[in-house]
């Protein structure tokens, strides 16, 4: 008896082993909440006003000032006494428990996870100048308020990130001025001191408000991560999910991998995204996953025209190769937040806009949505974008509103689209991808038209389950848009300028009878 079987035969049960390992690849990614996970960034003192802010108002002593709720933030002076900018410290008012009274918006949205810019205390309004990592400001709040927060989170089935701030301190933290003061301090070599430094200390990108921490020493790494009480595993324990870590590239490969690991040892599953915008390939494993600088700029590029179609798809394919899948899922795909103009301002233009947002919402990653981008918010340089929420902005048939949620609508009710692998399709003048996974009625096709003119073009998709003859249906359907039906794996298209399609197959036609009947 012939023990080997028939060519034919042979590739179909190789077919069904790939298919089950497939599956329990992608049931995993499934499971594990960092994955393609809808990300919603929150400035606490900007989102949602307190409930008695005259009760609070003595948080704010002079020079600091508070703010009416209405007023835009504007570019202040430099005070040399305090070494920051009068913006830095104008304040509007936002506590930990105003953002949880808000949480029915956030979870309206589809959001799944919360993040939160720093909320430990500190002098300034955005609080990258911690003074003490293991306290929360006064005008936020209290640990308790992070506990309570986190659990409210939990029980509508979301997670809460923090921003920790590990490189460098505020140059009011009583550890640097006793250092500053003493030679013979224990916390001396918490820092790095030198009559080569600005100020006399090693600070960050030479702003004397932000002396750098010594994280060569141990005591530091102990203090920050590596013992039991330590900031990163004291908060994991009160609740929060995960950090989002600043300027993540100066506190380099070693130094990161031990903070992550710290992270995981503390609670397994939690996650680690570095503010890093170097080339991400070789920062994995020291962080689980990154903050998409490379990508948001090719995609506003593309959006905006400096940007072909082929050159951006050639890069972003190369990056997605290069980083590898499961690490992109994890990482955070951004348009705008408090560093950048807002998308509104940066892209004017509701078509490239759009453009923009599909692609940051189809392509592999957790897509990072800043506070009132849903309602398209606008906003410069700093301090511009970040202003006070706009409320009032926010009510029922507000278009961007609509258009946001369901793009994360689409997301959530698409597998594909929060854990399916990425293949690009074989395009010339468009861009196009697929998102899939085991099972071919999972899969999602994205074309984009970036240019000023209407593109006609025949598309390969090299997908050996999707049957010649299927219908491709728009999962946003636009007007005028003629349907397509894929023809031994091809598929014309006529897109409009600065237009986009995003397709699913019909694999269950009605009428009873589909070819994919034993393909799956």
């Amino acid at each position: 008896m012939n023990e080997n079987p028939p060519a034919g035969r042979g590739a179909g049960l190789h077919a069904n082993r790939q298919d089950r390992e497939l599956e329990g690849v992608f049931e995993a990614r499934a499971r594990d909440w960092r994955n393609g996970a809808v990300v919603y960034q929150v400035l606490v003192d900007r989102y949602a006003p307190a409930a008695d802010l005259e009760a609070k108002r003595h948080l704010y002593p002079a020079p600091k000032r508070l703010r009416r709720w209405d007023e835009l933030p504007q570019p202040g002076t430099y005070l040399e006494d305090r070494k920051v900018w009068s913006h830095e410290i104008d304040f509007w008012g936002g506590d930990l428990a105003s953002t949880r009274a808000r949480l029915d918006h956030v979870e309206s949205l589809g959001a799944d996870v919360l993040y939160l810019n720093p909320i430990c205390l500190a002098y300034t309004n955005h609080k990258y100048d911690a003074l003490d990592y293991q306290a929360i400001s006064p005008e936020y709040g209290s640990r308790d308020d992070v506990r309570e927060l986190a659990a409210e989170l939990h029980r509508r089935g979301m997670k809460l990130v923090l921003d920790g701030v590990f490189n460098h301190m505020g140059r009011n933290a009583p550890r640097f001025r006793a250092a500053e003061a003493d030679p013979a301090s224990p916390f001396r070599d918490w820092f790095v001191f030198g009559a080569q430094y600005p100020g006399g200390a090693r600070a960050w990108w030479r702003a004397e408000n932000l002396p750098e921490l010594n994280l060569e020493n141990p005591r530091v790494r102990e203090h920050i991560h590596a013992a039991p009480d330590s900031v990163v595993r004291s908060y994991l324990r009160d609740g929060v999910d995960g950090w989002r870590l600043d300027v993540a590239f100066d506190i380099g490969f070693t130094f990161l991998e031990q903070l992550t690991r710290s992270a995981h040892a503390e609670k397994a599953g939690s996650l680690v995204v570095g503010e890093i915008a170097n080339y991400p390939r070789d920062w994995f494993p020291s962080v689980d996953a990154v903050m998409h600088f490379a990508l948001r700029h090719l995609t506003l590029r593309l959006a905006d025209g400096r940007l072909d179609a082929t050159s951006y798809g050639a890069m972003v394919t190369r990056l997605i190769d290069d980083a590898g899948i499961e690490n992109m899922l994890k990482s955070w795909i951004y348009l705008d937040n408090h560093d950048t103009p807002r998308l509104a301002t940066t892209l004017p233009d509701a078509r490239a806009r759009r453009l923009a947002q599909v692609l940051q919402f189809t392509l592999p990653g957790s897509p990072n949505l800043y506070y009132g981008a849903e309602v398209e918010m606008a906003g410069g340089e700093d301090p511009s974008m970040r202003a006070p929420m706009r409320w009032d902005l926010v009510e029922a048939g507000h278009p961007a509103l609509d258009w946001t949620r369901s793009l994360i609508r689409l997301r959530r009710e698409h597998r594909a689209l929060r854990v399916g692998n990425y293949r690009p399709l074989s395009t010339r003048r468009l861009y196009g991808f697929e998102r899939w996974t085991d099972r071919v009625a999972d899969t999602v096709i994205v074309l984009v038209n970036p240019s000023d003119a209407t593109v006609s073009e025949t598309v390969m998709i090299a997908n050996s389950k999707l049957m010649d003859g299927t219908t491709m249906i728009d999962l946003i359907p636009a007007p005028q848009s003629r349907p397509l039906r894929l023809a031994a794996t091809l598929l014309e298209v006529e897109m409009a300028p600065r237009s986009f399609r995003v397709l699913r197959p019909e694999t269950a036609p009605p009428g009873g009878y589909t070819n994919y009947k034993r393909v799956q």
